[in-house]
């Protein structure tokens, strides 16, 4: 993981900042626009987008838009072929999917929500191209995080974002000619003064980065962590690295989710009696549905991206995440997380969770034993 100087780089907190932000950028853009996203749903945030992309196409923009087969399977094909006979170059990863396999491939998705435009503006996080209200049952809009980069990062976020468009353009014998950056594109970056660093996880050369850029940040913390994650299942490693934190002083915190969209997210509570023995607070996330993957360690480290701190983000997926080493900005996502603490989350008692919630602690552990058996049938068991 290498960190670049010289970046700008704004916080965006979830769709409501993300989406305008996104659309405006696409507005502007001269020469090239690539979307990566895990869902795609074709509500007013997906026509929204899907506008905007087309408005792009009829100025002369080429347009790239890379969807999962898994995440966006209930985007209608007509929308798709509606796209396409725009002028958007769409291209489906690992469209066929099937429940009743476990094998690596099949599940082996793309879970990195990026935009690059122009090679000089891009959005990194975890938000996807769907409404934040579009969640069960209403509650409230869902909560999550991106951030805009401008600056000296450019160029590694570019060569990831086109390398893989490249890659998968070749394996679907792609008709269409492979992109290229324009010989007319800005050469010039916006700069700022944030150090960061870009960092992808594959199944190629990247299988640990994301977890290894994690363990390395809280071996180093010295004051406090606070982890704000959505689907919380961490191995072994990442658990003992956290409990020797608390345990030199470290002040750790999780604020994790509490509204269970799947079962096997009962699998986080299985860990909660150790963590909370040994001096680590555990936050709930109530108000509505987080769906966050950020983290901020004493107040100068911080990530904000795609991945979950579990064994699907951390094995399985593609991930995108951006690490900072900034105090300006590492102070206002913690501001914000710590907002959330306070005024959506409950906190979870080390008294109280011994003593009730025998429900919840016997599904974890019938939840956890289903991650286990599943990370077992495809190799992984013995990283858990």
């Amino acid at each position: 993981m290498h960190f670049i100087n010289g970046n700008h780089i704004q916080l965006l907190r979830s769709g409501a900042e993300y989406f305008p932000a996104l659309e405006h950028a696409i507005d502007h853009a001269r020469h090239e626009v690539y979307l990566q996203s895990y869902i795609y749903e074709a509500d007013k945030v997906g026509t929204l987008i899907g506008e905007a992309m087309i408005r792009a196409v009829s100025r002369g923009v080429s347009v790239y838009l890379l969807i999962d087969g898994f995440g966006s399977k209930t985007l209608p094909e007509a929308y798709i072929e509606h796209l396409r006979a725009a002028g958007i170059h769409v291209m489906i990863y690992r469209q066929k999917i099937s429940p009743w396999t476990f094998k690596k491939n099949r599940l082996r998705r793309l879970h990195q929500k990026v935009a690059l435009i122009d090679d000089i503006t891009a959005f990194v996080g975890g938000i996807n191209i769907i409404d934040d209200n579009n969640v069960p049952h209403q509650i409230a809009p869902r909560v999550d995080y991106a951030v805009r980069v401008q600056g000296a990062l450019l160029p590694v976020i570019a060569n990831s974002v086109k390398k893989l468009w490249q890659h998968l353009a070749w394996l679907h014998f792609h008709s269409k000619p492979l992109p290229k950056t324009s010989p007319n594109a800005p050469a010039h970056y916006t700069r700022g003064s944030i150090k960061a660093a870009f960092v992808t996880r594959d199944n190629i050369l990247h299988r640990r980065d994301i977890e290894a850029a994690y363990l390395k940040a809280i071996h180093r913390a010295k004051h406090e962590i606070i982890i704000a994650n959505a689907y919380f299942i961490p191995g072994r490693k990442f658990r003992k690295a956290l409990i020797n934190a608390a345990a030199r002083g470290v002040k750790v915190k999780l604020l994790l989710q509490g509204r269970k969209e799947y079962f096997l997210m009962f699998a986080t509570h299985a860990f909660y009696n150790i963590f909370l023995k040994n001096g680590i607070e555990i936050y709930e996330y109530r108000k509505s549905f987080m769906h966050s993957k950020v983290a901020v360690i004493d107040q100068e480290w911080a990530t904000v991206g795609s991945s979950n701190i579990d064994p699907f983000s951390l094995f399985l997926a593609r991930e995108a995440n951006i690490f900072l080493k900034n105090k300006h900005f590492a102070a206002t996502l913690h501001q914000d997380i710590t907002a959330a603490i306070n005024n959506g989350a409950y906190q979870i008692k080390a008294n109280d969770w011994a003593k009730g919630h025998s429900a919840k602690r016997f599904l974890s552990w019938i939840a956890y034993g289903l991650v286990r058996v599943f990370l077992g049938i495809i190799g992984y068991a013995d990283q858990h």
